[in-house]
This record gives C-alpha cells, structure tokens and sequence, in this order.
C-alpha cells in the first residue's frame, strides 16, 4: 500500500502561479495529476515515468505546466504557470506500483494509488 499526500493548493489570480506537491509513502513508477472541475468529469493534467526521463501533459496545460519527480524523497511536483480560471479544480495525485501497464500514462486506470485531492482556484 502506497498512501499519497498532495500539499499547495490554494487561491490564486489569473496569470499567476502555485506550485503542487505530493509525497508518497513509498517507491512508485508512474505518477501523475488529474484535475476534476465541479460537475466534469476527473481529467488527465501531466504524468511522469518512474525515472523520471518520460513526461507527458495534456494538450490543455502544455507549455504552461510542468511535471517532475525527486525519488529520493518519493515526491512529484506540479509546477503551474500563467494559470487560467478554467484550471479551477481540485487536483489529484496518482501513482502506480507496477512497472507496466496496458494503460497510458493518461489514463486513470493505470493508477492505483490516488491522493485526497488539493483544491486550486483561480480568480479572473
């Protein structure tokens, strides 16, 4: 069992920026972040191999957001830029501890560990 805990969220302006952290219990492959908007569906935001040498990001978020992982402390980061009222949405931290998967890196089903979630609002 891996538990997650995401620290940084919070309120913030358009154009702005939050930095976002989660901090695993234990060594995991992938991770990444999905976001879920008030009455939308949980969505793909950026994910990272367990090397850390393969990211990926939604098209929504590239160029703006960027993922990385320190796996000395077992912790992913979320570093969000130029932030938009539309990236409003409580942020989640998932991971996985198997190697491979028949699932991409974007979608849910890969994960098996999932954090309680971080709240980030951004004003316009």
């Amino acid at each position: 069992q891996v538990q997650l805990v995401e620290y940084g969220g919070g309120l913030v302006q358009a154009g702005g920026s939050l930095r976002l952290s989660c901090a695993a219990s234990g060594r995991t492959y992938a991770m990444g972040w999905f976001r879920q908007a008030p009455r939308k569906e949980r969505e793909f935001v950026a994910a990272i191999s367990g090397s850390g040498g393969s990211t990926y990001y939604a098209d929504s978020v590239k160029g703006r957001f960027t993922i990385s992982r320190d796996n000395a402390k077992n912790t992913v980061y979320l570093q969000m830029n130029s932030l938009k009222p539309d990236d409003t949405a409580v942020y989640y931290c998932a991971a996985t501890t198997s190697e491979r998967s028949w699932y991409g890196f974007s979608s849910i089903r890969r994960y098996d560990y999932w954090g309680q979630g971080t709240q980030v609002f951004v004003s316009s």
